[in-house]
């Protein structure tokens, strides 16, 4: 899958894309929607590269790309993503190569595109995509055993996990990019020891350190997509965070799931890293030798061999009064995509098995991804065991839940030996009052 956009001997002629730790090097070329701030422009899509956006609307009016590429860039000066997203991964490839050749440093491409940069500094990011439909699987073993220890500590993980990807239809209309705010959710609750409910603000408002997934190409209603066939259907990963009203959801879960618990907020980073891109960054899906093995139509040698992929994760917190006295924001948990239970491969396939169709700019959720150890639970509630452990954060500041003013920023990356460092931006939320 490494061809030569991967080289990590390349370089750029925009010269921030060459400095160590960027998130946005040549090898990345993640995508976005954007426009200047403050204007009255138009969103269209761009392309990351050092500090600076490569404005796909400008590109196609230069005409310099043809084939495959100049359909791409035509698809992606579009105001949302989806006409790009619905192009295939032969088209999206031959963009990224064409991309590639002409930022490197001495490209010929260079007077032209450079009229084409616009810097981050003065971007404002849209939704990537329109979408049609959002689903938020469970993918972490770990999280569903925390979580699970804290209800049932006798029985903490439910018989059917290890066997089949488990997840819900969440709501797409409140999925805000990074830098949402958003006031604290209202609903009813059943404090301990009641007869009966009451109806106020959330007070254990927790987080969930997630991944998104853009579907890319869709398939036909009653048309499954196979295990060999379903990352040609995936256009890209980007952060998430899908907040979650803990003591909203324990009330009213039963029997149909979450509700007003997860229907306020859900926000993702404006940049989706390609596939492509994480290739170097591929590693084995690898299940614990005593643990039921996949189904075969959940199984594939791909699977078994390059399935998962290891992304760093990090989750920070920054209090109102942190951010008032110029701190930045506390890690509160370091963990790795590569600990999750279900691959992307499986979530896709798993989705289509009965016939349901997916369309580009469909977006997954791939649950909160925790990893083997408790400093790595990507929420609150296992963090604190329920709340019984807060955290202590600078300043002498604790959280067992978030209050009103905090904002949480989740970061990704991926970096090792022999390979090109790429990073995913940011996705940072805030948290509002809650309206009187």
């Amino acid at each position: 899958m490494l061809n030569e956009t991967h080289d990590p001997a390349l370089r750029s002629w925009v010269a921030s894309a060459n400095s160590a730790g960027t998130d946005f090097p040549i090898q990345n070329l993640p995508f976005a929607s954007f426009r200047r701030q403050g204007s009255d422009e138009a969103f269209r899509g761009g392309v990351a590269i050092g500090d600076q956006i490569l404005d796909l609307a400008a590109v196609a009016r230069t005409g310099m790309f043809s084939g495959d590429a100049g359909q791409a860039v035509q698809a992606g000066a579009q105001p949302r993503l989806n006409d790009l997203m619905a192009q295939g991964a032969p088209v999206w490839s031959a963009l990224r190569l064409a991309l590639s050749r002409a930022l490197r440093e001495g490209a010929a491409e260079q007077a032209a595109l450079k009229d084409c940069l616009v810097p981050q500094a003065q971007a404002e990011y849209g939704v990537p995509a329109r979408i049609g439909d959002y689903t938020d699987f469970y993918t972490s073993v770990h999280h569903a055993t925390n979580i699970g220890r804290l209800f049932r500590p006798d029985n903490p993980l439910l018989p059917n996990y290890k066997w089949v990807p488990i997840g819900y239809h969440g709501r797409a209309s409140s999925i805000g990019v990074s830098g949402q705010r958003f006031r604290r959710p209202v609903g009813q609750t059943m404090p301990p020891g009641a007869t009966q409910p009451s109806f106020g603000p959330c007070k254990r408002l927790d987080i969930e350190l997630e991944l998104g997934i853009f579907v890319g190409t869709g398939n036909e209603p009653g048309d499954p997509v196979s295990m060999a066939q379903a990352e040609d259907h995936v256009f890209g990963i980007c952060l998430l965070n899908d907040w979650s009203a803990r003591d909203i959801q324990a009330w009213e879960y039963q029997p149909l799931g979450p509700f007003l618990s997860k229907n306020f907020a859900t926000t993702i980073s404006p940049w989706i890293v390609t596939l492509e891109a994480l290739a170097p960054y591929r590693v084995a899906f690898e299940r614990p030798a005593d643990d039921p093995q996949p189904l075969p139509y959940l199984d594939s040698e791909a699977n078994r061999r390059q399935g998962a992929f290891d992304i760093q994760l990090q989750v920070g917190l920054q209090t109102h009064r942190m951010r008032e006295a110029g701190q930045g924001d506390a890690s509160i948990c370091r963990t790795s995509y590569r600990h999750a239970y279900w691959t992307v491969a499986q979530m896709v396939t798993h989705h289509t098995v009965n016939g349901c169709n997916l369309q580009p700019g469909d977006l997954f959720g791939s649950g909160t991804l925790s990893g083997p150890t408790l400093d790595q639970a990507g929420a609150l509630i296992e963090l604190t065991a329920g709340g019984k452990n807060p955290l202590q954060l600078p300043g002498g500041e604790s959280r067992t839940f978030l209050e009103d003013g905090d904002s949480v920023v989740l970061r990704g990356w991926c970096e090792k030996p022999g390979a090109a460092r790429i990073g995913f931006g940011e996705c940072r939320g805030t948290v509002l009052p809650a309206r009187a």
